[in-house]
């Protein structure tokens, strides 16, 4: 038996007005996962535990079937892994956003979803800027990049800047959760108030602005942490080789620790854009040669965090039409039985434009197990499934038959 998640990043959402009260689930027309759903058995997952913040890094570690209290280090660290830096024993690692602030208030944390190219320029500048022995910058994915501070102390309240649209940023500003952690949180705050002093009139932002985008004219730092211990797949559950597909650092970095080989795709964006057939034929291939693969997909995320109803609907429908099908298609002639499992890592309703931390709807699809009585995919549908509601480890056991 093979095993392969297919993950649709926070396409989960509640009832919405405009969809006559359905959720993006239940308005999206997605034949073949429903038939997934009554081919197989469903239910809720509590992905992200009491306690931690509903980021995705919590709940895909959760998906993984990780103890997010005893294995979490933060976001940047677990993307270092991914962009191959490594976190020596006295650094701390953490996110690093940059976003776009319009009057002293947080527009975006994308900074309109800025190109690479653009960002690789600003991350550049804020090296010779800002960075030295102690502080250094690494270039990631659109917005998406690293800090890292030797020395830091990661006892420090961080909030992601997807979280507070609108929110006067000095409201939100880093603080100490100890008073050892106060200098890291003053450094910080520093490294803030001087990003947007060398951003604000670096060419890349005077173009932007020039063309009506928005500048990426600070930088956010969130998610600190040191080099995370976590024990592979392979030595939790017996599994010979995996793989991850993402486009994210994020994804790929969990993947890295979990010991799933990463797979580029060309054109793998993150965004409703993204090459949906090169993942496809990505996963096909590693699911010839591995036991277990990983396909994580952004678009539905990011609509969700733009509040964008209609695009998230698209890449609902996306998913179903340029991933699902296509693979199910395939798979479904192998000597070789795979079993499948769909859902997403949390929550990011339109409306609140963030993530929750309500239970998602799963799906485990056994090719040779009956199914249970569930006939429809989507948040109420799955709650007449047999599972029930899984938390902790339950989800990755009942997919791997553990």
């Amino acid at each position: 038996m093979k095993y392969l998640i297919i993950l649709g990043d926070g396409m989960a959402d509640e009832p919405i007005a405009e969809l006559g009260n359905k959720t993006i689930l239940q308005a999206a027309n997605i034949p073949t996962i429903d038939k997934l759903a009554s081919l197989g058995s469903c239910g809720l997952f509590k992905t992200v535990p009491q306690g931690f913040h509903p980021g995705s890094e919590i709940a895909n570690l959760s998906v993984l079937g990780y103890d997010v209290a005893k294995v979490f280090e933060g976001r940047g660290s677990l993307e270092a892994a991914s962009m191959g830096i490594e976190i020596e024993p006295n650094e701390m690692a953490m996110r690093c956003n940059i976003i776009c602030i319009e009057d002293g208030k947080i527009k975006n944390h994308s900074a309109g979803h800025i190109s690479n190219e653009e960002a690789y320029e600003l991350i550049d500048a804020l090296n010779k800027g800002l960075g030295d022995d102690v502080v250094q910058f690494f270039p990631g994915v659109s917005y998406r990049h690293l800090l890292k501070i030797k020395g830091g102390d990661k006892r420090v309240s961080c909030t992601p800047p997807h979280d507070v649209p609108g929110t006067p940023f000095r409201e939100v500003m880093i603080k100490a959760d100890c008073p050892e952690a106060e200098a890291t949180a003053e450094k910080l705050n520093q490294l803030i108030l001087k990003s947007q002093e060398i951003l604000s009139n670096h060419p890349v932002n005077l173009k932007r602005v020039s063309e009506g985008k928005d500048p990426a004219n600070s930088i956010w730092p969130w998610s600190a942490g040191y080099k995370p211990q976590m024990k592979t797949l392979m030595e939790q559950y017996g599994l010979k080789n995996g793989a991850v597909i993402s486009a994210v650092d994020l994804i790929k970095g969990i993947g890295v620790y979990a010991g799933l080989k990463p797979i580029e795709v060309e054109g793998a964006t993150g965004l409703y854009d993204t090459n949906y057939e090169g993942k496809v034929a990505a996963t096909i291939s590693a699911l010839k040669e591995s036991d277990f693969v990983y396909l994580h997909v952004e678009a539905s995320d990011e609509a969700g965090h733009e509040g964008d109803v209609a695009l998230k609907l698209k890449t609902v429908e996306f998913l179903e039409n340029r991933v699902v099908k296509p693979i199910f298609d395939e798979v479904s002639t192998w000597d070789e039985p795979v079993a499948i499992a769909i859902l997403p890592d949390h929550p990011t309703p339109c409306r609140l434009r963030t993530h929750t931390s309500d239970a998602i709807p799963f799906i485990i699809y056994h090719p040779d197990r009956e199914g249970d009585k569930v006939t429809k995919y989507d948040e109420d549908s799955v709650k007449d499934g047999v599972y029930g509601e899984l938390s902790g480890d339950e989800f990755i056991k009942r997919l791997l038959n553990k």
